[in-house]
């Protein structure tokens, strides 16, 4: 039995955990002490840890492993029954929430940023998922910053490292140290889903795809699945192998950071398909040839058409969304008949409707799609659902897009990111902008009339719970759509998102340019916020 030493510390100075967890810059999180206050507080959150059962993963970025061992000694010392780690202390997020779910475990601790960059001078995180899996609730995450507060020690054993390079069971103490193939549940997961053979079927017929791991989590799996399981060619998972600093890179599927990937999917030579994939596994993005799928497009096409894949073939119960995601998807549960839910940013809000059965499919606009066979988000699965649907449909990538949007119409969609804001600056521009909100109703802006404005307030139908002040709305008589919300997924400053929406039911008007078609949304939005008075710049950083 190791040593346990029991180390005086005093309260860290950090924010509270969100439902992304806690993300601090590296060298934040090497500090003395810092992991291990934040580690212990978690564990005191929970009531101790005697007698139960965690998961431990994480995405390998910089820090990973050493971070890794840290939390095992400490759980060992806290009387943990058993850890179960992913090999190598590798996990994507989708694949620890499988894990949890699986093993009927009492939660999971990951290890990532998502899709912030890596490194010793970027960034890194640490978050608590409960035991369905998902994102804990704010009740949890609420108790972990308490506890951050009032913390005077934490538990540690005196150990040398666990060899996590071998998968079997290890003792620390009376603790059990699970190594497990982070890989291989997961992949039965995903086989129960979706109709390998038909997609063997296409890529053995010509049809040809990229994947690009991004140097993140999802190399081994998707090199795994897509190159092992459904044939297809060496090579087509493209920057497979995890690195600590993603190869330099921001590990963030989107057109910006995804330049290769881009280019390619628009070049001479582009494959039928192309997909990439975040730091953890959890977002996506989906490509045809000359053709990118926004997440909210590919949100809706995906409900429209998950029955053509074995796992949904029972049809959906409902789909849910997150407030600043376009509402394209609302049409297709109009169409089949079932109930559309509309909740804040943030996992954890589609745990309850999934846990509840009221929704099967639900996804964000920030790349994130997922469905009720986890409770996290989940690149892989998104494209292998894209996958059965290329399949059984045999139609191109952007004829599918094409002949959705003469179904349901076209909602014109773009999210303007305003990156490392001054906060305070931030603060004050949504601070002013509710100040405005009871005078904007009939109001002209841009030459469009204001049907309504409000400051999104939910109530969640399942537990009651609610949740204010999610995001500043502002609607048009014409059925476009501004929102206006300050994110907390990065470690400097505010990044002031501005999400701008614009509906055409006119099959002719498809082939404009998104950002020609949302000019006036944009020119109203500098409008009635003063973007470039708050933040000082003339356009957003990034524009997805």
């Amino acid at each position: 039995m190791p040593d346990i030493k029991s180390v005086a510390t005093t309260p860290i100075d950090g924010q509270k955990p969100g439902t992304s967890g806690l993300r601090k810059k590296t060298k934040v999180f090497m500090e003395q002490h810092f992991l291990e206050n934040f580690t212990q507080a978690t564990f005191n959150a929970l009531g101790g840890l005697k007698g139960r059962t965690l998961v431990l993963g994480g995405d390998g970025r910089y820090f990973n492993d050493t971070a890794a061992q840290v939390i095992i000694r400490m759980a060992a010392a806290n009387g943990l029954s058993r850890i179960v780690v992913g090999q190598n202390a590798l996990l994507s997020t989708p694949a620890a929430s499988n894990l949890i779910r699986k093993g009927k475990t009492d939660g999971g601790i990951i290890l990532s940023a998502s899709h912030n960059p890596g490194g010793p001078d970027e960034d890194f995180g640490m978050k608590f998922n409960v035991a369905n899996g998902g994102p804990a609730p704010e009740a949890v995450t609420e108790r972990i910053y308490a506890e951050t507060q009032r913390l005077d020690a934490f538990r540690i054993a005196e150990a040398a490292d666990v060899d996590l390079s071998r998968i079997g069971d290890i003792q620390l103490g009376a603790m059990t140290v699970s190594v497990v193939d982070p890989i291989a549940d997961y992949r039965d997961l995903m086989r129960s889903l979706f109709d390998f053979e038909a997609i063997r079927r296409l890529l053995s017929g010509g049809f040809t795809l990229c994947f690009d791991a991004m140097h993140a989590v999802t190399g081994p799996y998707a090199k795994a699945i897509l190159e092992d399981d459904l044939g297809a060619p060496t090579g087509s998972v493209r920057n497979a192998v995890p690195k600590p600093d993603f190869a330099g890179g921001h590990p963030d599927p989107n057109p910006v950071w995804a330049k290769e990937l881009m280019a390619l999917m628009t070049g001479p030579d582009a494959p039928d398909f192309g997909a990439a994939s975040d730091g953890d596994g959890d977002r996506n993005m989906i490509l045809g040839r000359d053709i990118y799928v926004t997440p909210s497009d590919s949100l809706a096409v995906l409900a429209a058409n998950a029955h053509l894949a074995p796992g949904y073939a029972g049809g959906l119960a409902g789909v849910a969304r997150s407030m600043p995601t376009s509402r394209a998807v609302d049409a297709v549960a109009g169409h089949l008949g079932i109930e559309a839910y509309e909740t804040p940013t943030g996992w954890k809000f589609f745990g309850n409707l999934l846990d509840a059965g009221r929704v099967t499919l639900c996804g964000e606009e920030s790349a994130g799609t997922g469905s009720d066979h986890v409770r996290e988000k989940d690149g892989v699965w998104a494209v292998l659902l894209w996958l059965n649907i290329l399949a059984a449909r045999q139609m191109p990538v952007a004829d599918i897009l094409a002949d959705h949007w003469r179904q349901f119409g076209r909602h014109y969609y773009s999210r303007h990111d305003y990156e490392a804001v001054d906060a305070d600056r931030a603060n004050a521009m949504i601070a002013a902008l509710r100040e405005t909100l009871p005078s904007l109703a009939g109001r002209p802006v841009a030459g469009m009339t204001v049907s309504a404005a409000d400051d999104f307030r939910y109530s969640d139908p399942v537990d009651g719970s609610v949740s204010e002040h999610q995001g500043v709305r502002i609607l048009f008589a014409n059925g476009s759509r501004i929102v206006f919300r300050l994110s907390g997924t990065g470690t400097v400053g505010a990044t002031l998102r501005v999400y701008l929406e614009h509906f055409e039911r006119d099959p002719g008007n498809h082939a404009r340019d998104p950002q020609e078609a949302l000019a006036p949304m944009i020119a109203a939005a500098e409008e009635v916020a003063g973007i470039s008075h708050y933040t000082g710049r003339t356009a957003p950083d990034v524009r997805t």
